[in-house]
C-alpha cells in the first residue's frame, strides 16, 4: 500500500507521545515487525547467535520426535512444514538469508537421517509420495536460495549438500521422486548448482511437477 505525501506529513507532525501510542498499537497486530524491532533495537544477540540458537532448537525437536515416533508420514510432513515456519520467522526478523539456506538444509538432513526407516516402511503409498515430493520442492528451494548468495558462501554448504545427496540416494522412494521431478542428485553430490537453476525450476513447475496431484479414476 502506498500513502500520499500529505498523509506522511500529517504523521510526521503528530506529537511524540501520540506517535508512540500508535506504534505500540500497530505492533500488537504485527508480531513479526515487533520482534524485528526488538531484535534490532534491544536484543544484544547477533544474527549468528540467533541462528545457532534456532539450529539447536530444530535439531533437538527432530531428534525427540524421531525417538518418540510418528503416527503417520503425514504428521512428519506437517512437522517439517512447522519447522520451516520457524525458519521463515527467523529470516523475517533477522534478514538472515544465509541462515535461511543453512537452517533448511540442516533441518532437512536431520529429518531424513533420523526417519529413514520410517519413511521406507510408511504407508499408505499416496501419503509417502506426497511427503517425498514435498522434500524435492524443499531441496529446490534450498538450491535457489544458495544460488542467490555470494559465491564465496558456497563452500559453507558443500558438506551438507553432499550429505543431503547421499540421504536421497539411499532412499528408493526419495530417489524415485527426485528423478520424476527433475532433481539431479549429482548437483548435491558433486556439489554444483547449475547456473540456470532458476530456469530449470520454472520449467519443472510449469510442467506440473514438484506438487502432489491426486489421481482421479
Amino acid at each position: 500500500m502506498t500513502y500520499s505525501k500529505e498523509f506522511k506529513e500529517a504523521l510526521s507532525n503528530l506529537p511524540s507521545k501520540e506517535k508512540d501510542k500508535l506504534i505500540l498499537r500497530l505492533l500488537k497486530k504485527d508480531l513479526v515487525l515487533a520482534n524485528r524491532l526488538l531484535f534490532e533495537l534491544v536484543n544484544t544477540d547477533t544474527v549468528e547467535d540467533q541462528r545457532d540458537k534456532l539450529e539447536k532448537r530444530l535439531l533437538s525437536f527432530v531428534e525427540r520426535t524421531a525417538q518418540k515416533g510418528h503416527s503417520s508420514i503425514g504428521y512428519l510432513n506437517f512437522e517439517v512444514r512447522d519447522l520451516s515456519g520457524l525458519i521463515n520467522e527467523h529470516v523475517s526478523i533477522t534478514k538472515d538469508k544465509f541462515g535461511e539456506a543453512h537452517l533448511n538444509l540442516v533441518m532437512l538432513n536431520e529429518v531424513l537421517k533420523l526417519n529413514r526407516n520410517f519413511i521406507l516402511n510408511s504407508k499408505p503409498p499416496a501419503k509417502r509420495k506426497k511427503f517425498c515430493i514435498a522434500v524435492m520442492a524443499r531441496v529446490f528451494k534450498i538450491l535457489l536460495i544458495i544460488n542467490k548468495l555470494n559465491d564465496d558462501f558456497f563452500i559453507e554448504f558443500e558438506e551438507n549438500l553432499k550429505v543431503l545427496g547421499n540421504l536421497i540416494s539411499a532412499n528408493k522412494f526419495l530417489m524415485e521422486e527426485a528423478i520424476r521431478n527433475g532433481l539431479d542428485v549429482n548437483w548435491l553430490l558433486i556439489p554444483e548448482i547449475p547456473e540456470d537453476i532458476v530456469a530449470i525450476h520454472k520449467e519443472i513447475r510449469e510442467s506440473g511437477f514438484l506438487k502432489y496431484q491426486k489421481r482421479i479414476y
